[in-house]
């Protein structure tokens, strides 16, 4: 693998990437880009450079490969394009290297081209890259679990008893997940504290993060038929940063019997730029060691878990930036593998574009934990920012900063960041 790893990293492009950027050569993320006066289409990103796919498309680029149907390429999210599968969707990504490689004159030369397709990062919009059409939340990290389980149970048996036999997760609200850079609002919604007899409506006093990675499935299944387990890398094209906000005081009154509902789906923030699988192939590891033994469905063997660098900052109204958090994907106790397998085993349905969050994302230490939840305690802690200021849980006008990236023998293949500030709640 070290030398798989050397190889891969020998490659340069022709385009200038920054040091330590997250976007090399060897990444080609994916996205939606609004250019000015244009509607939205796909594009891809090197170094701070943005380059539409449409636009190569017109010029041929992509004719070779052997799509029938070039549309995807001109749509204005990327389910037509992920829905072509990795038949497809490997060789594109594996031509933009090629395209962008340094000493390939293809697309280099075309001066007139290259003013209308290439952009630099910041002077184009970027969208939510994928029509949601179902959103999932998974329960995945062990050292979580255990840690809400403690706070609010017995330490002593912290995880329920399922928790080490199944990927515990709920389905969730699409339409409330946006993109870097969209502000969300303080919710409101009904809170009961333990003195008082009755809940009362008021906006929520324990805003949180949720520190998450997600992945977006690109292919679908038969109402009915299961994914095999063995199969489910073939369905899952890529991942972004989840930012899964949560109002911990409202969760706590509403969630039984059935689980989050306000508390959860007004607002989760994911970053523009999907990574591909592919990308990131280097970065397997193996996961957790699972005991008790899960039943069969559930077992894969191989390098299933990812070592990606997780990072959280807070920004307060003073303008300084706190980084609260660093914590790591390999921390994850169930794998996409397993989380896919076991949404699918009943026969449920997926489609392209679906997204898939892991839960929170926490390590064994402190400096690890993924929430403020866990960082505060349940608020009997305040974490201590710059500035002489202190949070429990999130105010008004912080800005929240996720960032993620993967990184062996000088090859970093990043997410870029996803932030979002929170405005007060709306008065009525």
């Amino acid at each position: 693998m070290a030398n798989n790893l050397k190889n891969i990293n020998q490659g340069k492009s022709w385009i200038e990437v920054p040091e330590n950027s997250d976007f090399p050569l060897q990444n080609i993320p994916f996205g939606i880009i609004a250019p000015e006066n244009k509607t939205p289409r796909p594009a891809t990103r090197v170094g701070d450079t943005i380059i539409d796919l449409s636009e190569l498309a017109d010029f041929g680029f992509f004719d070779q490969l052997g799509i029938d149907d070039l549309t995807a390429f001109y749509s204005p999210v990327l389910n037509d394009f992920i829905a072509l599968g990795k038949k497809y969707t490997v060789p594109v990504r594996e031509r933009l290297i090629e395209l962008f490689s340094e000493g390939n004159t293809e697309l280099q030369n075309q001066k007139d081209l290259l003013e209308t397709a290439f952009y630099t990062a910041g002077s184009v919009e970027v969208l939510l890259p994928v029509d949601i059409g179902d959103y999932t939340d998974f329960y995945s990290s062990i050292e979580h679990a255990a840690n809400v389980g403690k706070m609010f149970r017995d330490p002593e048996n912290a995880l329920l008893p399922n928790w080490k036999h199944l990927p515990v997760g709920y389905h969730g609200r699409s339409s409330s997940i946006v993109v870097s850079g969209t502000n969300i609002v303080r919710p409101k919604g009904q809170i009961k504290l333990p003195e008082q007899e009755n809940p009362v409506f008021e906006a929520t006093q324990k805003l949180d993060y949720e520190l998450e990675m997600a992945f977006i499935t690109g292919k679908e299944n038969t109402l009915g038929q299961p994914i095999p387990i063995e199969e489910t890398s073939k369905y899952i094209f890529g991942m972004v940063i989840f930012n899964d906000l949560s109002a911990r005081d409202i969760q706590k009154w509403e969630y039984v019997p059935l689980g989050p509902f306000l508390g959860k789906n007004f607002g989760s923030v994911i970053s523009p730029w999907i990574v591909t699988m592919e990308a990131l192939e280097p970065f397997r590891i193996a996961g957790p060691e699972q005991k008790p033994e899960v039943l069969p469905y559930l077992r894969l063997s191989g390098k299933n878990n990812f070592d990606i660098k997780l990072q959280v900052s807070i920004i307060p109204e003073n303008g300084l930036e706190n980084i609260v958090c660093r914590s790591n994907t390999k921390y994850l106790y169930w794998s996409m593998n397993q989380q896919l397998a076991h949404h699918t085993v009943n026969g449920c349905n997926i489609r392209p574009g679906d997204m898939y969050a892991s839960g929170t994302i926490s390590g064994k230490d402190e400096s690890s934990f993924g929430s403020l939840l866990e960082l505060s305690w349940g608020g009997k802690k305040p974490v201590s920012l710059k500035g002489g200021v202190s949070r429990t849980f999130i105010e008004d006008n912080d800005t929240i900063v996720m960032r993620a990236h993967a990184e062996k023998y000088g090859l970093r293949i990043g997410f870029g960041e996803v932030k979002t500030k929170i405005l007060p709640a709306v008065k009525y």
